[in-house]
């Protein structure tokens, strides 16, 4: 089931988007959702008393703005989760899951733009990731019970200032602005997320290939190992890592990332000045 957060209006509801057409043609809300429709659920679909009961109210996906499909508390991400994506930034494959955080306030939706802090940094890249939507409050949870807290999976961006990141000598500036972090199009809930194919594409050219079966650390492990260190809370977000192929964007540039059995995230790229 695809569970996705949008607006009529100046109204936010959540809805369920039929499947039937899930790789239609390209919609204005930059989801590959055309042909789509989402029925309204009422109320949300987080929490232990949640559940998806339907309004029977229905709309055309190109009729609402699709917005990101969860504003968590935090992000949670794990970096250089593959190997070969550490290689080309010239590190070793950490010795255990390495966490840092984004702030929610980095969170937008599909077809927003990611806006370029171009006089604070010279150089700013994507990173499409698959991302994990938790659906229940949580802590120290087992590898076996996994499953069990994971409401599904999205895509996302998790948009870097790389010369910031360097300059740093820490994470929290290059990974925490306003727009760094693209969610969307939906929350995709019945999905085996082992092996699925991840391309990041800039103006349609792919950048990033290849499949969530090459992560260093699997989802029990990730999921294990952040709950040992924190409470997550219905509707946050573990961000899983970036395979290689990482590079820059510039104004003007639309950059997709795409899961399979979840659907595309597209963002277009202004300079904030």
């Amino acid at each position: 089931m695809r569970i996705a957060r949008f607006a009529v209006g100046d109204e936010v509801r959540y809805g369920v988007v039929d499947a039937e057409a899930a790789s239609g043609t390209e919609s204005r809300n930059g989801a590959g959702a055309g042909g789509l429709t989402v029925a309204e659920i009422a109320g949300h679909p987080f929490g232990p008393a949640a559940e998806v009961a339907l309004t029977g109210t229905r709309y055309p996906v190109d009729d609402v703005r699709l917005l990101a499909p969860v504003l968590p508390t935090k992000i949670v991400a794990i970096g250089r989760n593959y190997v070969e994506h550490a290689k080309e930034l010239g590190n070793e494959p950490p010795a255990e899951p390495l966490i840092f955080l984004k702030p929610s306030t980095a969170v937008i939706g599909p077809a927003d733009a990611i806006v370029r802090p171009d006089q604070l940094s010279k150089r700013v890249d994507f990173e499409g990731e698959l991302a994990i939507v938790f659906g229940r409050l949580c802590k120290d949870v087992p590898p076996t019970r996994v499953p069990e807290v994971i409401f599904g999976y999205t895509c996302a961006n998790d948009v870097t200032a790389r010369d910031l990141q360097a300059s740093d000598g820490q994470w929290a500036r290059a990974k925490g602005f306003d727009t760094f972090c693209p969610l969307g199009p939906w929350i995709e809930t019945d999905l085996d997320a082992a092996d699925l194919r991840l391309t990041t594409t800039v103006n349609e050219e792919v950048k990033q290939d290849s499949r969530t079966s090459l992560l260093i650390y699997d989802i029990a492990t990730m999921v294990s190992y952040v709950t040992a260190v924190m409470t997550i809370l219905p509707g946050d977000v573990l961000l899983t890592g970036t395979p290689a192929g990482v590079g820059p964007l510039v104004a003007g540039d639309s950059v997709s990332v795409s899961i399979e059995g979840i659907g595309t995230l597209t963002n277009r790229v202004v300079d904030s000045s």
